[in-house]
């Protein structure tokens, strides 16, 4: 299996720096600074990138097992939130809230509920983040 990279570069003091990430692939570079990760201001952050990986594997790992288990889903589509806090310990991601919609031919909303729930134990990011306290999944079918 191949190895995955990113890249990013920080300039400056926490508050006034400003730094840049970029993936191997390419297929994104883009800045980061303190208002972009802890205010509103412009550019990404490291928790709306896990949100990003998080969304796209848990998607994946949810369509693999509607199709093992009969129901090959149509579309999967996945928002995850990502919530960055202030603890006692510093600031850490204390909840991720995986919304998803799937279109699946055939398939009860209990059983579209069950196999949901086994994919977010499965998926390969959501083992990676097992130390955030609450990974909740919101599952629906259109």
């Amino acid at each position: 299996m191949p190895v995955r990279k990113a890249n990013a570069v920080w300039e400056g003091t926490l508050r006034e720096g400003r730094g840049t990430m970029r993936l191997q692939s390419q297929a994104f570079e883009g800045p980061y600074s303190f208002a972009s990760r802890f205010e509103e201001g412009t550019g990404t952050n490291p928790e709306e990138l896990i949100a990003a990986a998080h969304a796209g594997c848990f998607s994946m790992a949810l369509s693999a097992a509607l199709e093992r288990a009969g129901f090959p889903p149509k579309r999967v589509s996945t928002e995850a939130r990502v919530r960055l806090e202030r603890t006692e310990d510093g600031f850490s991601i204390t909840r991720i809230d995986l919304v998803t919609e799937a279109e699946v031919p055939g398939i009860s909303p209990e059983k579209f509920l069950e196999i949901a729930e086994e994919a977010k134990k499965g998926c390969p990011v959501s083992r990676a983040l097992a130390a955030v306290p609450e990974i909740a999944l919101e599952a629906r079918l259109v």
